[in-house]
């Protein structure tokens, strides 16, 4: 068995020269008033820029960013599930790789480390995101707090209010933490002069980060959705590849949920460019359908379009998403790569409704015995049909998923949950 430090690699993987077609550029709007490609370059910290655009299929990992990667625990265990094999009475073998087993408890630390190394090697000193459940947002918080550096978050107000806890833990690492729609953005006062009560979108929350950055000479964090995002969560597959090799087993079937698209991204993509499995399924919910009912158009990431327009999967910057059990689902687009993969036919997609992810949750933690987060619930749900199918089948796959965090702080949604369901 290697050691297991020697699991962490070396070097991100970068799915952009291995796809089907080259991915359609970003772009400004026709007639745009400022260059939005202009202004990533004043709100991003440069080598996250250069990352964000790089066609190389492998970038070097720091030293230092691959020493932090080992203090905050990783290489994450792959587990296999053997309980929850028996309780289904399955021939398919599943594995996790649980990512929860982070000190922030999600996938999100992978990406937050090395925008904040690179930041703090610019001379940044005080850094602005936007977070929706709050995983990405206690990810930033600590990231920046390991460098020396300040954080502002805009959470997402229905989150805000639903995951007090998430909250607190932002401000223990000393972020400043804002319930969005604001009054500190002139877009957040757009938009409570139109809705007092508005429950806040991660659009809108992006929307008031990149202003707060802009306006305060801040830099901004990304948390979703643009390549370099997806580049950096890379981490995950590149060790569930080498810790499936050790364990001499070939996938079958990859699954992972999907908000923005940077957890399934970094867990399933690597797999895709070394050709290794046969099935990839991204799971999105039913409440929030851009795959069952978005359009592969250019859009904005963000609410107030001060983003580059990128083609993706959406339903539509103006899209509210309705103020569900699943915090970080409430995302009106998915990122570019991942939707041209979808698009292609490469990538399958579902959709679940809470009943559904609620009974897999379930199932999950009364075999396996960890609260999954909800978003990884759907995940599961995928996981389930796949194992029921390959034991009418009498399939012997491998089922391997992405368990992206542990849903701990996610009890109280949970007790709503089982009040509404039973």
């Amino acid at each position: 068995m290697a050691n297991s430090e020697e699991i962490i690699p070396s070097y991100w993987y970068n799915i952009i020269p291995d796809l089907p077609k080259p991915l359609p550029p970003p772009r400004d709007p026709p007639d745009a008033e400022f260059s939005r490609i202009d202004l990533l370059r004043k709100i991003m910290p440069s080598e996250v820029l250069r990352q964000q655009f790089t066609v190389e299929r492998f970038v070097s990992i720091p030293r230092e960013v691959r020493e932090a990667y080992i203090n905050i625990g990783r290489p994450t265990p792959l587990v296999r599930a053997k309980r929850l094999e028996e309780f289904l009475n399955t021939p398919a073998k599943i594995y996790f790789k649980y990512e929860g087993a982070t000190p922030t408890g999600s996938h999100k630390i992978n990406t937050a480390l090395p925008q904040a190394y690179f930041s703090m090697k610019e001379g940044v000193d005080h850094l602005v995101t936007e977070t929706g459940a709050g995983q990405w947002g206690t990810a930033v918080a600590l990231s920046a707090r390991m460098y020396g550096l300040n954080s502002t978050i805009f959470m997402v107000k229905v989150s805000y209010e639903q995951k007090p806890q998430r909250r607190t833990i932002m401000q223990l690492y000393g972020a400043q933490v804002f319930a969005s729609p604001t009054s500190h953005t002139e877009y957040g006062k757009k938009v409570l002069n139109e809705n007092p009560n508005h429950p806040g979108s991660l659009g809108i929350a992006m929307s008031e980060a990149i202003e707060y950055a802009l306006s305060n000479g801040y830099k901004y964090l990304v948390g979703s959705v643009l390549d370099v995002v997806v580049l950096h969560q890379s981490v995950i597959g590149l060790e569930a590849m080498k810790q499936l090799q050790e364990l001499d087993e070939e996938p079958d079937v990859l699954v992972g949920c999907v908000g923005g698209g940077s957890n399934f991204g970094g867990f399933a993509f690597p797999f895709i460019g070394s050709k290794k499995g046969s099935k990839y399924i991204a799971v999105g919910s039913y409440e929030i359908p851009k795959f069952s009912k978005g359009a592969y158009n250019y859009d904005f990431p963000d609410s107030a379009g001060l983003l580059p327009l990128v083609k993706m999967i959406t339903l539509g910057r103006d899209y509210v998403p309705p103020p569900i059990y699943s915090g970080g689902l409430r995302y009106h687009g998915a990122a570019p790569s991942l939707s041209m993969l979808i698009k292609e036919g490469i990538v399958d997609w579902r959709e679940y409704n809470e009943k559904e992810i609620f009974e897999a949750a379930q199932i999950f933690l009364q075999t396996q015995g960890i609260v999954p987060a909800p978003e990884s619930s759907h995940a599961i749900r995928a996981v389930i049909e796949e194992a029921r199918e390959a034991k009418i089948k009498n399939e012997k796959k491998v089922i391997v998923f992405n368990l992206s965090g542990h849903g701990l702080l996610d009890l109280p949604n949970y007790e709503s949950m089982m009040k509404r369901i039973g």
